[in-house]
């Protein structure tokens, strides 16, 4: 069936018009540079992300693109500081409650300089930002922000760690609101042996409750796993490995992104694997007692659709699926693509290849989608006129 599939994706594969738009470029000075997060957008329209580097203390920034008159108008709301408190190097993506705080994570900071959770919280004199906690790197994990936070419906909030845990290779973590500030609990400690993964990226809710999220080391042939935690009776988690990637012909490997829970079914991206070896998008659905994993799509030979897609896919109302490819594309820096599902499989639509100059390049985080059907995204480099010299761009791809 995956042979069948992958022959149908072979012979649909379109292109389309480009109607990309450049809403802000990037300096690398007080503004932010090298972009370290996808963008969230709030109920107004505005746009929300996080630079690597730049902003006032050159450690990194949060910043705001407003929506006004048709303009677009950056504010940086949090330059991050090196100062033993403070998080540094944020990615991974940021998060938004009803209230309109922001939640994210940075690499590097905070009392054992492994990384923090921070909120931003508005207030009518600017944005205030909270440390909720600082990982040590030891049991708690070290070095979050590979993927996005997520919340519970309890206010608690759930992410992933790249090391530290009980064998140093990364941990889930949940991270709970008490009158004393906010406690930590490991659900997780990861191995990356053949029966457990290792560096685990971000993870999500089903309905049930149920986390999932993929590790990109570890399994059965150490190229990364999917995973499932489960909570039982007695509030402990219990960890299922639902699939090992193989990155042979017919699989991925080196999932570097968590997944989309669809319908019950998971879908994601891999960096590697695939016929081809730059990569696929994947679909994983319950058969019995059993996940079975179909390939949605693999990246060509010849790199026109995209190399090495890093992203987390979303979807469409009608089902169609979005993401980016790190590189590749026309001129060789990264792409934004559709599928589309259709009797014979799934046709890929080429929504736009980045010129590595004025538009942009190399596409880490994936896309955003507005209720008029236009995807909002970043890159990491470009904006300038050489090729990817810049720090980035925020852009938009009308449809």
């Amino acid at each position: 069936m995956t042979l069948v599939l992958t022959i149908a994706i072979m012979a649909n594969v379109a292109s389309a018009a480009s109607r990309e738009k450049v809403l802000y470029t990037f300096t690398g000075g007080a503004d932010g540079g090298d972009t370290s997060s996808a963008v969230i957008s709030d109920k107004a329209g505005n746009l929300y992300g996080m630079t690597y580097s730049g902003g006032a203390n050159g450690q990194g920034t949060v910043f705001e693109l407003e929506l006004s008159n048709g303009r677009w108008t950056e504010v940086v709301i949090h330059s991050f500081n090196y100062d033993g408190v403070d998080g540094y190097s944020p990615e991974g993506g940021l998060i938004m409650d009803k209230a309109g705080n922001l939640y994210g994570a940075t690499m590097f900071g905070g009392s054992q300089n492994y990384g923090t959770v921070f909120e931003l919280s508005p207030t009518s004199n600017g944005w205030t930002e909270s440390v909720l906690y600082s990982f040590t790197g030891g049991n708690d994990g070290g070095v979050p922000g590979v993927g996005s936070l997520v919340f519970d419906g309890e206010g608690s909030l759930y992410g992933t760690t790249l090391g530290g845990g009980t064998y140093g290779y990364g941990v889930v973590f949940e991270l709970s609101p008490s009158s004393g500030g906010w406690m930590e609990t490991v659900l997780h400690n990861f191995a990356e042996t053949t029966s457990d993964g290792g560096s685990p990226t971000s993870v999500v809710f089903d309905r049930k409750g149920n986390l999932y999220g993929t590790t990109a080391q570890g399994g059965t042939y150490g190229r990364g796993s999917v995973f499932k935690l489960s909570r039982s009776i007695k509030g402990s988690w219990k960890e299922t490995v639902l699939h090992d990637f193989a990155e042979d012909n017919q699989d991925g490997g080196h999932p570097v992104s968590g997944v989309t829970v669809r319908g019950g079914d998971l879908f994601g991206a891999t960096e590697n694997g695939g016929p081809y070896a730059w990569g696929t998008i994947y679909e994983l659905t319950r058969v019995g007692n059993h996940w079975k994993k179909i390939l949605l799509d693999r990246f060509s030979a010849n790199g026109v659709d995209g190399f090495a897609p890093e992203c987390v896919v979303i979807f469409d109302k009608a089902g169609n699926l979005y993401g980016t490819t790190y590189s590749g594309g026309k001129y060789g820096y990264g792409t934004v693509f559709e599928l589309t599902r259709s009797t014979t499989g799934w046709k890929q639509k080429l929504l736009h290849s980045f010129n590595g100059t004025t538009d942009g390049g190399f596409l880490p985080f994936g896309v955003i989608k507005d209720g008029k059907g236009n995807l909002y995204g970043t890159t990491q480099c470009g904006g300038s006129a050489r090729d990817c010299s810049g720090y980035g761009v925020v852009f938009e791809i009308l449809q």
